[in-house]
């Protein structure tokens, strides 16, 4: 099992698989790292002889390596807009799958120093707050969520990823972001979650596809789909469909 992290941001073990494995390249987006060394571990166990690599970064970025060419079998999106593009540009019928969905958070240092109870305080002077670029799903949310509670924020700094938000804010280089609810999940206890009301948050899709045909990359999202991947998603804080 080998996980790598296009993102800096992103930390994670590895461990090779053999020689004589075949390799199965899995793209996803940044907030899903965690739980994917999860569905990798029980799908290696399952399937002997197959070496899956996680590559992690932001939806976007991802999908403009896919596009490029990259060579990868499956591709698991935190958002549809992004998805849409990578199944135009290498002529993938699909099917594309919704496997998991999620919300946005306000992501504050453990212990919440600075008290912040909504969106509303993200604009005090006093805060310094991070965001992910508009360009990387996360982004596009919070704009969205910003927008429809009526407020204009600029940010401290845009991060390339929504993962890279909850860093900077666990590190103390930020007070808040918002991030997935299941970033905060993630981060071990260095996070503490403001909740963002329903009627001011927007519900996350994510879907995945199989890329580059195969009976491995079928199985891979079949995986997903089942009681393993279903198991370790609910575990991390997504939402099933």
């Amino acid at each position: 099992m080998r996980t790598v992290g296009v993102a800096s941001v992103v930390m994670a073990s590895a461990s090779c698989g053999t020689s004589g494995d075949r390799q199965l390249t899995v793209f996803v987006a940044s907030s899903l790292i965690d739980v994917f060394a999860e569905i990798e571990a029980a799908f290696e166990a399952r399937h002997p002889g197959i070496d899956v690599v996680v590559s992690s970064s932001a939806s976007s970025s991802l999908a403009a390596q896919i596009e490029a060419g990259a060579p990868v079998d499956v591709y698991a999106s935190a958002d549809q807009l992004t998805m849409q593009s990578v199944l135009a540009s290498r002529s993938i019928e699909g099917p594309v799958e919704i496997f998991a969905r999620n919300r946005l958070a306000i992501a504050v240092e453990a212990g919440n120093p600075h008290g912040v109870t909504g969106l509303r305080d993200l604009l005090s002077d006093d805060l310094v707050v991070v965001l992910a670029a508009p360009e990387v799903p996360a982004g596009a949310y919070a704009g969205r969520v910003l927008e429809g509670a009526g407020l204009i924020l600029e940010p401290a700094s845009f991060e390339q990823s929504v993962r890279a938000v909850a860093t900077k804010v666990a590190l103390g280089e930020a007070d808040a972001g918002i991030v997935y609810h299941t970033d905060i999940e993630a981060s071990d206890g260095r996070l503490a979650e403001v909740v963002v009301p329903d009627d001011q948050n927007v519900v996350v899709e994510y879907p995945i596809v199989v890329v580059d045909d195969g009976p491995d990359a079928r199985a891979f999202v079949e995986a997903v789909l089942g009681s393993d991947g279903r198991s370790a998603l609910a575990a991390a804080g997504f939402e099933l469909p």
